[in-house]
């Protein structure tokens, strides 16, 4: 904002902007006008000396013309009135012999950005779209892209529109290049420019002849056009061969783009793509532009969820550098996780830990995050080094250590009594609340296996007036009950004391009301209290598929080479490290628990029952084969309408469950979640003994509620239920 002042120093520019001696000498005139360019690059206001520096626009010094330019353009709003007196000058400028005053003059025509001026600017526009130079054709083309932005609602005149296709077939590629832009623009509410087969093919023939950004312009409106035949999509994939290999990353990217968007209905063709893709991507993660590098990372990141395989050949490129931020690192770390396989996660892991040193406090803590998702599949060898972390004492990195042991053992609770063992003094390294958090959840799930847990928990109890956070009070309670249920002596004490506070003389109303509700719950007996605190847990017999299974391109084909994966968090969606194949983890029984569910589908499923507006379908299918076969197998078909499997019994297994889950489209708007449960008991008992029953029970929970949707999704499982029933047989 110009800031008022330096009178003195204005009045003085306008004694010699208007000195008959300095206007009659070139230079010092030039000189005069830059130090008015000058003064206000730093602030002052000079918007005064509007008129003199009208004046000083009829000269035919093109470097004092462009500097009055830049001056009248940054103040045309504030003086309008005195803005019609350039006009005057700028449309006999546009008729001058020389093209690059002209084009000068239709540049800052277009940029006065007054809606008063747009009648005196349309015709020089017009004639500008036919001059013979082609610098004036650029401009005259962009030009009627910034009239149509100045006056929206405007209608542009047919005429102009047909001009500018016309243009299209211009000599000068950058023409061509500006009249798709203005296009695209003026037409946006018809849905951009009309692409037909003979300017599809037109542009790609010229493709070579535009500069790097030309190129991923004309790519990208080229996803406006649908090849009329395979023939034809196929000899277009062959003009664009060249440019998907192309060593700039953006072109490459703006191809991978549009073969995505063409071959939406060939997935064989995406995923050669996607292949062929690879030695470009790679090359952008070696680029010296650090924002180059972490893009290149992002969309690798999408390409990984349809070819988990993709890179794992160049997972050492993947390695962070000492020097490098600790966004790139984090990233990086990422992309490790999804490369992990049987030949080289003692490679990965080894590299891991040596980042968990770190000296960037969130880069040590993501780098113990990174470990507790390899664990996921390679327990034992994780969990070494999680323990051997917990000795370096340091807070940060023992809190990153807690809470991803307890990440763990939430999806792999055959690790509990490995991980109780490492639990011992660590309580003491903790400070911050998360970690504290994930200790007090550990200490209450499986505090039975804890010599100490009792005592870790009074002097937490014993510190509860002290306590800032409010998620650590409310564990504490979560704790301390589930702890009491399986081991009264030690904790009854401590659990009074705890309740009485909480009850009594705890200020947040929160916590307050979950003391209140736990005394309740003890009061309705221990029975009742161990059946909702200490519910049901995962079936020993089930296993959990560890990795995440592929995703069909078009999943993330529309957000390739947008910014919509470097706004998404590669952490948040990263699944467990073994992409090779689904394998099955069996999950250890507890004692004296009930029957258990693994324990992302008991999430997933409790979360539906929560939610008070859901729908719920149960039905029975024939397919008594479907439990015969391989949950493989099973999961294969099911991907491929992409419905996810969670957990499975092994065949043979009575009774045979499977959990799954999917994403339809609501019928209105949005996206509604449907949890699925398949049993098949096996047998049931008849007058003439045990017969095998040929049925499969199917239970859906949908949420948000959509009733043909969720028709729609049971037709589809029953179609594909009773296909595998019938190969199986």
């Amino acid at each position: 904002m110009p800031y008022l002042g330096n009178e003195e120093a204005v009045r003085e520019l306008r004694r010699a902007l208007s000195n008959p001696n300095v206007q009659s000498d070139q230079l010092r005139y030039r000189n005069t006008v830059l130090k008015v360019i000058r003064a206000m690059s730093q602030g002052v206001d000079v918007s005064g000396l509007f008129s003199e520096m009208v004046k000083a626009c009829a000269s035919v010094d093109i470097v004092q013309k462009k500097l009055v330019y830049v001056f009248l353009c940054s103040y045309a709003t504030l003086n309008p009135e005195l803005s019609l007196l350039v006009i005057n000058t700028l449309r006999k400028d546009c008729q001058d012999p020389n093209p690059m005053v002209r084009s000068l003059a239709l540049r800052n025509m277009s940029n006065l950005r007054l809606p008063s001026l747009v009648e005196y600017v349309e015709k020089p526009l017009t004639a500008g779209l036919r001059d013979r130079a082609a610098c004036v054709r650029r401009v005259a083309v962009l030009g009627w892209a910034k009239l149509h932005n100045l006056q929206p609602n405007s209608e542009i005149d047919a005429a102009v529109v047909n001009e500018l296709y016309s243009l299209l077939r211009d000599p000068d590629p950058v023409v061509m290049v500006n009249c798709l832009r203005a296009l695209e623009e003026i037409l946006k509410e018809e849905g951009g420019v009309a692409i037909n087969k003979p300017i599809a093919h037109h542009l790609l023939n010229r493709l070579k002849e535009t500069d790097v950004w030309g190129q991923c312009e004309v790519l990208r409106i080229l996803q406006h056009y649908r090849p009329q035949s395979e023939e034809e999509l196929f000899d277009i994939l062959s003009l664009l061969d060249a440019s998907l290999v192309s060593h700039q990353p953006t072109v490459m990217a703006a191809t991978l783009s549009l073969f995505l968007h063409l071959c939406s209905g060939l997935p064989p063709v995406c995923l050669a793509a996607l292949e062929r893709a690879r030695g470009p991507l790679l090359a952008a993660c070696g680029s010296v532009s650090r924002e180059m590098r972490f893009t290149a990372l992002c969309h690798i990141q999408l390409l990984l969820r349809s070819l988990p395989g993709l890179m794992g050949a160049h997972y050492k490129r993947f390695f962070c550098g000492y020097a490098e931020p600790a966004y790139m690192k984090q990233r990086k770390m990422q992309v490790l996780v999804e490369l992990v396989n049987d030949d080289n996660v003692g490679l990965i892991l080894d590299e891991l830990k040596g980042y968990c040193t770190d000296v960037n406090a969130e880069t040590a803590q993501a780098a113990v995050s990174a470990i507790g998702r390899v664990g996921r599949s390679y327990s034992d060898r994780c969990l070494e080094i999680l323990t051997g972390l917990l000795v370096l004492k340091q807070e940060h990195i023992t809190s990153a250590v807690v809470q991803t042991m307890r990440d763990l053992v939430w999806v792999c609770p055959q690790n509990s009594h490995t991980v109780c063992l490492a639990l011992e003094a660590c309580e003491e390294t903790l400070q911050d609340s998360q970690g504290r958090q994930a200790l007090l959840w550990l200490l209450g799930m499986y505090g039975e296996q804890v010599a100490g847990a009792p005592y870790t928990l009074e002097v937490f109890i014993d510190g509860v007036r002290s306590e800032a956070s409010v998620g650590v009070k409310m564990e504490l309670l979560t704790s301390a009950c589930r702890l009491f249920l399986c081991r009264p002596a030690e904790m009854q004490d401590m659990l009074g004391r705890l309740l009485h506070y909480c009850i009594e003389e705890e200020t947040d109303t929160c916590v307050h009301d979950q003391a209140r509700l736990y005394y309740r719950l003890l009061h309705c007996g221990i029975e009742e209290t161990r059946k909702i605190l200490l519910g049901r847990r995962s079936d020993p017999s089930l296993g959990v598929l560890i990795g995440r299974p592929a995703e069909p391109v078009s999943q993330w084909a529309p957000y390739f080479n947008t910014l919509e994966p470097l706004r998404q968090d590669g952490a948040a969606e990263a699944e467990p490290a073994s992409r090779e194949s689904p394998r099955c983890v069996p999950c250890e029984a507890k004692t004296n628990v009930g029957e258990r569910i693994t324990s992302r589908s008991l999430l997933l499923l409790d979360a539906g029952r929560r939610e008070e507006e859901h729908l719920c379908l149960e039905e029975l299918i024939r397919s008594a084969v479907v439990p015969l076969c391989s949950p493989h197998n099973l999961q294969a078909a099911l991907q491929l309408l992409n419905i996810q499997m969670l957990a499975f019994t092994p065949p043979h297994t009575l009774p045979w469950r499977v959990y799954l889950y999917t994403h339809t489209q609501r019928a209105h708007a949005g996206h509604t979640l449907v949890l699925g449960e398949l049993l098949w008991p096996g047998e049931t008992q008849k007058e003439g003994g045990a017969e095998p029953e040929e049925e499969v029970r199917v239970t859906l929970r949908q949420q948000p509620p959509d009733d043909e949707a969720l028709k729609g999704f049971f037709s589809i499982l029953t179609t594909v239920l009773q296909t595998v029933s019938s190969q199986g047989e």
